[in-house]
């Protein structure tokens, strides 16, 4: 089994992912090494930098008493040229799993096509899946409940919100997604999600999507890879930020997400972030819970 989108699981999966990974959260950090994964490898392969990707897999696969190797795109033959499918059909031959963190969806798509063991998709430019399984758990944990929960997605359509509306599909949750013109989630994905019976608005007023939302969300403006084109982004954004005056549109319990790192004062402001209703550390938190049960799930 393989992990490349957040349409690979189930309702079901889903669930039982974050039953495990509240049942792991539940340990004293003293008491959770283990040795479920004693004898395994896990391998991680980076294109793009990471903190919470690579540390949560990295201390996960630790303390289930795996092992880790985590490789810089660059250290391998594929920096030089190697084709993608050769790397995977030697990988498989060394580790029991390999997590990767690519540019291109087609990367971990096409090494997921040669390799004869678990791929795990660790970010693309199409989806980030293992970010909506901690925000998932998250959301869970605060809301207790996941059906019939609203969540406002502010700002640019980019991957993780992809991701989020697959995983709100999944889960029969209400999606909104305010946005500029030009930055739409992707159309066919959308569209899948509504097949499915999921109401996903998109709307380019940060207002009305915020309208009695139970969640707001956003990411930074710029993504890795599009800082040549920084200023524009920033200008065609800046409508879409998560502040105080955006808060009160929503409930007033409302949950404050962010997949992090954080822009403070361009995506959202310091006062929200480090509001009582902001959850954003415990959403960071919550990778390593949520990618324990995955690599329990996939290499166990």
């Amino acid at each position: 089994m393989n992990f490349i989108s957040i349409f690979d699981l189930s309702r079901a999966e889903i669930e039982a992912l974050i039953e495990e990974g509240a049942a792991l959260k539940r340990e004293p950090k003293g008491a959770r090494m283990r040795d479920d994964l004693r004898g395994k490898t896990l391998a991680l392969i980076f294109e793009k930098p990471s903190t919470r990707t690579r540390v949560s897999f990295e201390v996960a696969m630790l303390e289930l008493g795996g092992n880790v190797l985590s490789l810089n795109r660059n250290e391998l033959q594929l920096g030089r040229g190697e084709r993608i499918n050769e790397t995977a059909k030697v990988l498989s031959s060394y580790v029991d799993a390999v997590m990767i963190r690519a540019y291109l969806h087609d990367t971990v798509a096409g090494f997921a096509r040669y390799a004869s063991i678990p791929v795990i998709n660790g970010l693309t430019d199409f989806e980030h899946p293992c970010q909506i399984l901690a925000d998932l758990m998250t959301i869970k944990e605060y809301k207790d409940r996941l059906a019939g929960v609203k969540i406002a997605w502010i700002g640019d359509g980019n991957n993780v919100c992809n991701s989020l509306i697959g995983g709100a599909a999944i889960m029969g949750m209400e999606i909104s997604v305010a946005c500029p013109k030009g930055y739409e989630p992707n159309k066919e994905l959308v569209a899948k999600a509504e097949k499915m019976g999921c109401d996903v608005h998109i709307t380019e007023t940060a207002e009305e999507a915020a309208a009695d939302a139970d969640v707001l969300y956003t990411d930074v403006w710029v993504s890795m890879g599009d800082e040549d084109e920084s200023e524009q982004i920033k200008n065609d954004l800046k409508r879409y930020q998560i502040n105080e005056g955006l808060m009160r549109e929503a409930n007033a319990d409302v949950i404050i997400m962010h997949c992090m790192p954080v822009h403070i004062g361009e995506e959202i402001t310091a006062g929200v972030m480090n509001s009582t209703n902001s959850v954003i550390f415990t959403q960071a938190e919550n990778r390593l819970h949520a990618q324990k049960a995955l690599v329990l799930q996939l290499v166990r």
